[in-house]
């Protein structure tokens, strides 16, 4: 399966990374998206794309990126500097709607879990990486 211009996935690989992702937002998913002007269907496949992107830069790089603010054996929970988003929307030819409304689950994460974070420069980016591999049964 073609997964961007420049990589390749086997389709196991991206359904378990949705799996993933569905499992890990839950119902943030619903609430984005029944505000957002795309499916539930296309926002887990964009966030499913976020994932293996965040996976194949790896933890050590995206520190590199901007600021690790929360590790669990869950997840890892980053602002970052280096325009995350606007490189995954480009890569994966994503519209506007599907990048902020991903964008959009992720900060919500932060902040549920960091707390308020007003004190963070909109610029930056809010990514999450989930950890763990496998959906909980």
């Amino acid at each position: 399966m073609r997964f961007s211009t420049k990589t390749d996935v086997e389709f196991d690989e991206f359904s378990r990374a949705c799996d993933l992702v569905e499992d890990y937002f839950d119902d943030l998913i619903d609430d984005v998206a029944l505000h957002a002007p795309i499916s539930r269907r296309q926002l887990v496949a964009v966030l499913a794309r976020a994932q293996l992107s965040g996976r194949g830069l790896g933890p050590e790089a995206l520190r590199e990126e901007g600021e690790l603010t929360y590790q669990s054996n869950d997840e890892s929970l980053f602002w970052l500097d280096g325009m995350f988003w606007a490189r995954l929307r480009r890569r994966h030819n994503l519209s506007p709607d599907e990048g902020r409304a991903a964008r959009e689950v992720h900060r919500r994460i932060i902040e549920a879990i960091d707390g308020d974070v007003g004190y963070y420069n909109r610029e930056r980016d809010p990514f999450v990486l989930i950890e763990r591999r496998h959906p909980t049964a």
